[in-house]
């Protein structure tokens, strides 16, 4: 779903896994780093915090994305391999393997980016993120980022790592929750109490209205992009 292209026909599972754990990995030390350094240069100004964490996150995700999404199709997402096992380009076996790995990758991430900061590797973030607003906002983010990788990769699949990094950088911005809008990246971040960090009793949620959106922008978009029957 997120590759710029297919996946190479000769990559082992053992090698689509590595790329899969790899890349969530760098994915979320590029996140919390990024906040951690954000907030750290921004001298209390939560804007320009902000801004340092949304540009590096859709930088390296254009990176990631090209560099691994010709091995593994780049998911780093659960959700994002929650929709191609639903529209059967992934087999649940593979699926429940990416999903693990994905999980594993972003928790080494966050602890990756509390060493290059010297913060305590074990962490629980304190920082609430509660309400209709939130809740509605990770739909939406969720949504929104299903709709660009089916969009992307049905009418311009080399331009999917710039399409979902220029998705991501607005989504940080144009919703409430700043767009987690990914399963593995919520739970890891409720590890982290730094400035992207999420309460884990604010998880839950996400979690739930995340996996609502991938499944019903799969649903719109399955409908809305199909070829019409020939006549």
């Amino acid at each position: 779903m997120h590759a710029a292209v297919s996946p190479i026909a000769d990559a082992t599972l053992a090698r689509r896994l590595a790329a899969e754990g790899l890349g969530t990995m760098a994915l979320l030390a590029i996140v919390i780093g990024s906040g951690i350094m954000g907030e750290r240069l921004a001298g209390g100004n939560i804007a320009i915090a902000l801004m340092g964490n949304t540009l590096a996150t859709g930088a390296g995700l254009v990176v990631l994305i090209t560099i691994f999404g010709p091995v593994s199709g780049a998911h780093f997402n659960p959700a994002v391999t929650l929709v191609a096992s639903l529209r059967r380009e992934l087999p649940w076996r593979v699926a429940c393997a990416y999903v693990a790995t994905q999980l594993i990758g972003a928790f080494l991430g966050v602890w990756l980016a509390h060493a290059m900061f010297a913060e305590p590797l074990l962490q629980v973030s304190g920082k609430l993120r509660d309400g209709p607003g939130q809740a509605l906002s990770e739909f939406v983010a969720t949504f929104g980022l299903i709709a660009a990788i089916c969009g992307a990769a049905r009418l311009r699949p080399q331009a999917v790592p710039s399409i979902v990094g220029l998705y991501i950088v607005s989504a940080y911005w144009f919703t409430a929750s700043t767009s987690f809008a990914n399963p593995a990246v919520t739970l890891a971040r409720s590890l982290s109490d730094s400035f992207a960090g999420i309460a884990p009793g604010s998880v839950p949620v996400f979690l739930a209205v995340q996996l609502a959106g991938a499944a019903a922008a799969s649903m719109v978009f399955h409908w809305l992009l199909q070829e019409n029957a020939a006549p």
